[in-house]
């Protein structure tokens, strides 16, 4: 009968040792205000997909603690079920404890985020690039009021304006990544917001950045991205 035991919490134990999470070398913890009941998933895209890496339920606790192995800093997402509409929260991930804090009904709107160095680029950068896109909306609006009277003058006035800011954001993000251009963020913000800018700018940034952001993720896929557009442009002139 001992023996019956004894193996039992062997059993046990063993059991406990093996259900327990595997910790990876990034954790993020923090608190959703309001999130009582639901499961908050941790996401990043893995190719062309975005997959759960990890997830908790919260049954009125609205803290959390959420990991993963972090080979090269990425774009993660915190996303949730439960009684709630489907939300999703961006943030750079990358090794060490990253703490994000929110609530659940500006879920993703105004987090705040500490821990990440990206994250801090990427928040500099939307603090300016929130400016331009405001601007564009006013844009918007004036051309959809200009049509409506039919005003032809006031909307090609209007055209050319806009076209002059895009080039400024064009030039304001180029120049943003070149000065963060050891920062993995500098290579994600070309891909995101430049593909369909003029070469030039996306080479430069390319052949600015650090070596250790060259090499990341996001520095090989920018590597990548400009190779094909120069060689199919070269293919043009042959």
């Amino acid at each position: 009968m001992r023996n019956i035991i004894a193996l039992l919490l062997v059993s046990l134990i063993v059991f406990s040792c093996s259900s327990e999470k595997k910790m990876g070398n990034m954790v993020v913890t923090g608190q959703i205000k309001g999130l009582k009941k639901g499961t908050l998933y941790l996401q990043k895209m893995i190719d062309t997909t975005i997959v759960s890496v990890d997830s908790i339920q919260l049954l009125g606790d609205d803290k959390f603690s959420l990991t993963d192995d972090v080979d090269s800093p990425v774009m993660y997402y915190l996303t949730f079920d439960g009684n709630t509409e489907p939300k999703k929260l961006m943030f750079f991930g990358e090794k060490g404890t990253v703490t994000i804090n929110d609530k659940v009904e500006e879920f993703g709107f105004k987090p705040t985020v500490t821990g990440s160095k990206n994250q801090e680029v990427m928040d500099k950068f939307n603090e300016v690039d929130n400016q331009f896109k405001m601007k564009r909306l006013d844009f918007i609006a004036k051309d959809l009021e200009a049509r409506a009277k039919k005003d032809s003058v006031l909307a090609d006035s209007l055209a050319k304006e806009y076209k002059k800011l895009v080039r400024r954001r064009f030039l304001f993000t180029t120049n943003f990544a070149i000065s963060n251009k050891d920062s993995e963020a500098a290579a994600y913000i070309a891909l995101t917001e430049l593909f369909d800018a003029n070469i030039y700018l996306l080479d430069t940034i390319n052949n600015s950045l650090t070596d250790k952001v060259k090499g990341s993720d996001y520095g090989k896929r920018l590597n990548k991205f400009v190779t094909e557009i120069k060689e199919a442009e070269a293919k043009k002139t042959e």
